[in-house]
C-alpha cells in the first residue's frame, strides 16, 4: 500500500509541498472529469474528492501505531458518527480512528447553513484543510479573510488562528482534513459539537 501511495505521489521520496499541491490539483481535476462526463450525484462527488484529497495528503501522515500489518480497519464504511452544533452546523466525520485503525487524519464533510453567520475564532492542534463543495465559506486565518468557492482550498497551520463564516445565500458544504487526527474529539470535549453514531 505504502509502495502505491508513493508512486500516486510521483516516486519513492516523500512529496515536497508543491508536489502535495500539483497532486491535489490533479486528482480533484480528474473528479470533475469524471462527473462531467457521467450524471453522478454531488454525494458521490464528495465521496471522490475525499479520496482524492486522502491520497494526496497520505505520504505525510505515516501510520501512528505500528506495524502496518497489525492496522485494524474498515475497508468501507459510510463514515462513523455525526456531529452536530444546536444552530444547525453539521460534521458527518467520514474518516478518524475508529474506521482508519490510526490516528494519521481525520475527514469530515462539514454542513454551515446560511444562518451560520460567523463562527468564532479559534485554533486548531493540527493541520487543517478544507474543501469547498458548494456555497461560499469565509476563511479568515490570522486576520487575512479569503472568499473559498467551490473548489478551493483553505489551509489553516497549527497555532493560527482561522474563523469561517458562510458568505453566500446557500449553506456551505464541503470536507475537512485534520492531520493528525484529534481535532473531531477536541470539539465533542469542548462542548461545542454532539456526537450520534451514523445509522
Amino acid at each position: 500500500m505504502t509502495r502505491q501511495l508513493k508512486a500516486l505521489a510521483g516516486g519513492d521520496a516523500w512529496p515536497t509541498a508543491p508536489r502535495a499541491v500539483s497532486a491535489l490539483k490533479t486528482n480533484v481535476a480528474r473528479c470533475r472529469r469524471f462527473r462531467a462526463g457521467k450524471a453522478i450525484t454531488t454525494r458521490a462527488l464528495t465521496a471522490a474528492a475525499a479520496l482524492a484529497l486522502a491520497i494526496t495528503l497520505a505520504p505525510f501522515a505515516g501510520y501512528a501505531g505500528g506495524d502496518e500489518a497489525d492496522m485494524t480497519y474498515e475497508a468501507a464504511s459510510q463514515g462513523t458518527r455525526l456531529l452536530e452544533t444546536a444552530d444547525g452546523v453539521r460534521l458527518k466525520m467520514l474518516v478518524e480512528q475508529a474506521n482508519l485503525g490510526g490516528l494519521e487524519i481525520e475527514i469530515g464533510e462539514p454542513f454551515l447553513p446560511v444562518s451560520y453567520g460567523e463562527g468564532p475564532a479559534h485554533p486548531h492542534g493540527a493541520l487543517e484543510i478544507i474543501y469547498v463543495l458548494s456555497g461560499e465559506l469565509g476563511h479568515r486565518v490570522n486576520g487575512e479573510l479569503h472568499v473559498l468557492t467551490p473548489g478551493m482550498v483553505g489551509i489553516v497551520r497549527t497555532g493560527d488562528e482561522v474563523t469561517h463564516s458562510v458568505r453566500s445565500d446557500e449553506p456551505v458544504r464541503g470536507l475537512v482534513i485534520w492531520a493528525p487526527a484529534g481535532e473531531a474529539e477536541a470539539l465533542i470535549s469542548a462542548g461545542v459539537f454532539s456526537a450520534k453514531p451514523i445509522e
